[in-house]
C-alpha cells in the first residue's frame, strides 16, 4: 500500500442547520487536527456528530438541504467516510468490485487496484471471494466492506462513523486493529466518532466531546460510563413462542422457547442468521420449513402463522425493530412516525389516533427524548435518535411480544440506559421482549433467557 500523508483539518466558527430545523445541529465549532492525530470525537446522542463528518468529507448536500456558515478546512487528496449504516455505501454486486470503486475513481493505475483490493480485504477480516455477492452480507460484514473500500483509497483523513456497531466482539477487535495498523502505515489523520470508547483507548491519541457548546478537549476518565443498569432474572416456566426445527433462509433448522414476560438475547457471530430468525419469528418472511407454536396469550384469537397474518392483526401482537431504523420509516414528521400505527390498527389513515394511543405517543416522546424532534423530518435524525424512533413506532402498539435487531445502536451511556430499564418495565407488566444484540452490558441487564445462534 502506497504510503500516504495525514491532513490537517482546521474548523473555525463552524455550524450547520438542517433545513427542517429551527435550530443548528451545532455551532461555533472550533478545533485544529493535525496531520496524523488519531481522534476520538464523541458526545451525546443527537450531538451533531454523524453530521460534522458528513460536512469534513463534504458530503453534507446543497443549500436546499441545510445552511452551514463558518469556515472549514481540509487539505486531503482523498477523504474516506464510513456511515453508520454501512448499506448504504454498498455500490456493486460483488464485493472485490465494491472495494474497487473508490480507487477507480481516484484514477488510481489498474495494475495497483486489485492488490490494494485483496490487501483491504484481508485487514478488515473479510475473507471472502472477490465475486461473493454484497447482498449475501450481514450488517456488520457490510460494515467491514466499506471500511476496506477506504482502506484501499489510501485516504488522508479517515472518518469512521460508529463502525463497530453492528459487529459481534471478535468483529470489532479485527476493525480496530485494522484500523490502527492503516494509520500507523499510512499516517492518515484520523476521526472516529464511537460510544463505546474502551475499544479504542490505545489507537487515538486525543479524545473530543461536541455538545452545545462546540468541541472542547477532555481526558478517558471525564468520558461518561454506563452504569445503574436492571440485572437479568430467571424466565418463567411458561413460554409464548416455541420453534420446532426451524429452518430460516439462513443457517440449519433451530428448535427453541421464548420464555413469557422476559428478556431474551439472540446472540451470534456475524452472518450466523440473527437478523433473519428475527424477521421470521416476527412473522416479517416466511419460513423455509418448521413450526412456530405461540401461545393463546399471544394469538388472542388468530389462527395460522404469524406471516399469513393481516398487518393491523401483526401489529396488536408482533412489534419488530429493524436493524437499519430508515427501512420502516413512511412519514414525514417524527409525530407523523409514530402516529402510523395506530391509524392502521384503527383503519383510520387519516384524522387523529384514539385517546389511549395518543396518551401513548405523548409519553414515548418524552421518554424517548423525541419531544424536541416530533416536528423534524425522521430521516434528518441523528443514528441514536432514529434508533430511538424506530423503538417507539412498535411501543405504540402495546404488542405483546416485541423483537429489537440491535436496540442499543447509537445510544449515549444516558440513553442506553434509560432504553434499558424502559424494556425491563415492559417485561415487568407482561410484554415479551426479544433482542438481537452484541452489547455485554445489555445481555448482562436484559439476558434473562439466552439463544445462541450459529451458521452451521
Amino acid at each position: 500500500m502506497t504510503t500516504t500523508i495525514g491532513t490537517r483539518v482546521t474548523v473555525r466558527d463552524f455550524g450547520y442547520r438542517h433545513a427542517s430545523r429551527k435550530k443548528p445541529a451545532f455551532q461555533g465549532i472550533n478545533m485544529t487536527i493535525e496531520p496524523g492525530e488519531r481522534i476520538l470525537l464523541t458526545g451525546d446522542s443527537g450531538s451533531g456528530k454523524s453530521t460534522l463528518l458528513a460536512a469534513l468529507a463534504g458530503v453534507l448536500g446543497d443549500d436546499t438541504e441545510g445552511e452551514t456558515y463558518g469556515s472549514l478546512l481540509i487539505d486531503a487528496a482523498a477523504v474516506g467516510l464510513v456511515l453508520q449504516d454501512p448499506d448504504s455505501q454498498v455500490i456493486a454486486s460483488r464485493i472485490g468490485d465494491d472495494v474497487a470503486f473508490g480507487c477507480e475513481n481516484l484514477k488510481v493505475p489498474r495494475e495497483q487496484i486489485w492488490p490494494r483490493v485483496e490487501r483491504a480485504l484481508d485487514m478488515v477480516g473479510l475473507t471472502l471471494p472477490l465475486d461473493h455477492p454484497t447482498r449475501h452480507l450481514s450488517g456488520g460484514q457490510k460494515q467491514r466492506l466499506a471500511l476496506a473500500g477506504v482502506i484501499a483509497m489510501g485516504a488522508n483523513l479517515i472518518l469512521l462513523d460508529e463502525p463497530t456497531a453492528n459487529l459481534d466482539p471478535l468483529g470489532q477487535r479485527e476493525v480496530v486493529e485494522a484500523v490502527d495498523r492503516v494509520v500507523a502505515e499510512t499516517g492518515a489523520t484520523l476521526i472516529v466518532v464511537e460510544h463505546r470508547h474502551q475499544l479504542w483507548s490505545g489507537t487515538v491519541d486525543r479524545i473530543l466531546r461536541l455538545d452545545n457548546q462546540g468541541v472542547q478537549e477532555i481526558t478517558a476518565g471525564e468520558l461518561t460510563r454506563v452504569a445503574d443498569l436492571p440485572s437479568r432474572r430467571d424466565p418463567a416456566a411458561a413460554s409464548v413462542m416455541s420453534a420446532e426445527n426451524l429452518l430460516t433462509r439462513w443457517g440449519p433448522a433451530r428448535s427453541f422457547e421464548i420464555p413469557e414476560a422476559a428478556s431474551t438475547v439472540i446472540t451470534g457471530a456475524n452472518g450466523s442468521g440473527k437478523t433473519t430468525l428475527a424477521l421470521t419469528i416476527g412473522g416479517l418472511i416466511p419460513p423455509k420449513d418448521g413450526q412456530l407454536h405461540l401461545s393463546d396469550s399471544l394469538r388472542q384469537g388468530v389462527s395460522r402463522q404469524p406471516h399469513q397474518w393481516r398487518s393491523a392483526d401483526l401489529a396488536r401482537r408482533i412489534g419488530t425493530v429493524f436493524q437499519d431504523p430508515e427501512h420502516q420509516f413512511v412519514a414525514r414528521t417524527v409525530r407523523d412516525e409514530i402516529e402510523v400505527g395506530p391509524k392502521i390498527m384503527s383503519g383510520k389513515r387519516k384524522g387523529t389516533v384514539d385517546p389511549v394511543s395518543a396518551s401513548r405517543i405523548e409519553e414515548l416522546l418524552d421518554r424517548l427524548r423525541l419531544r424536541h424532534l416530533e416536528h423534524a423530518n425522521p430521516f434528518t435524525l441523528s443514528g441514536g435518535e432514529k434508533r430511538r424512533l424506530s423503538v417507539a413506532t412498535a411501543l405504540v402498539a402495546a404488542p405483546k411480544l416485541l423483537i429489537l435487531d440491535e436496540p442499543t445502536f447509537g445510544q449515549d451511556p444516558v440513553t442506553f440506559r434509560e432504553l434499558v430499564w424502559m424494556l425491563r418495565e415492559l417485561t415487568d407488566a407482561g410484554t415479551t421482549i426479544v433482542s438481537v444484540t452484541h452489547d455485554p452490558d445489555f445481555i448482562a441487564a436484559l439476558g434473562d433467557h439466552h439463544l445462541e445462534v450459529s451458521a452451521r
